[in-house]
């Protein structure tokens, strides 16, 4: 997967994370602000979504769409197709962009809309990626690990960068019967928790 990132995957990553990189030094437009996950938390989603079981892929909060480039990767390598949910209509025409620039439509599924609302449609989840608002954490979470299959993987990010608003949700998660969890010092902290 990383050693032959298609040309114009890798060239869209590259101008996304210059941006990100922009937006970060500049401090103003939070809304617009792209606020995505490091390459090394991309890299490390796409192995895991490479290696999870048979089943739906699904990110909730898609932003520009950084983090489902690393995910096609993996959607490629798999056969397989990520869904991923925006809310706020800017992101998506962002996301849209970045999509067809990046050639991914043959794998990535973007849909405008709030994720809890598709969420009772969405069976035999494999692999999710949650990175939202943070006050929206605990619902998808409640909606998600039903629909795990056995070994399915659910992935949340900034939980140690926003350890302090998510310390309930991570704590809920680590105590869960259902799921084995830990989390894992790498970029924002990722909270991985795979299905029992």
């Amino acid at each position: 997967m990383f050693h032959d990132i298609p040309l114009e995957i890798a060239t869209v990553m590259s101008d996304l994370e210059r941006r990100d990189e922009e937006d970060r030094n500049d401090g103003t437009a939070q809304l617009a602000r792209l606020r995505q996950i490091p390459r090394a938390t991309g890299q490390f989603i796409a192995l895991l979504a490479a290696s999870a079981p048979t089943g739906s892929w699904i990110e909730v909060g898609t932003s520009a769409g950084y983090s489902a480039l690393w995910l096609a990767l993996a959607c490629r390598a798999r056969s397989h197709r990520l869904h991923t949910y925006e809310i706020l209509a800017p992101k998506v025409a962002l996301a849209q962009s970045t999509f067809e620039h990046a050639n991914v439509g043959d794998v990535i599924t973007l849909v405008q809309g709030d994720f809890l609302t598709y969420a009772k449609d969405i069976h035999e989840i494999g692999f999710a990626f949650l990175d939202a608002e943070k006050d929206v954490y605990d619902r998808c979470y409640d909606v998600i690990v039903p629909q795990l299959v056995t070994g399915g993987l659910l992935v949340a990010d900034n939980v140690i960068s926003h350890a302090s608003e998510l310390a309930a949700f991570v704590t809920k998660a680590l105590e869960d019967p259902r799921v084995d969890a830990l989390v894992v010092p790498i970029g924002k902290g990722e909270l991985v928790c795979r299905k029992r």
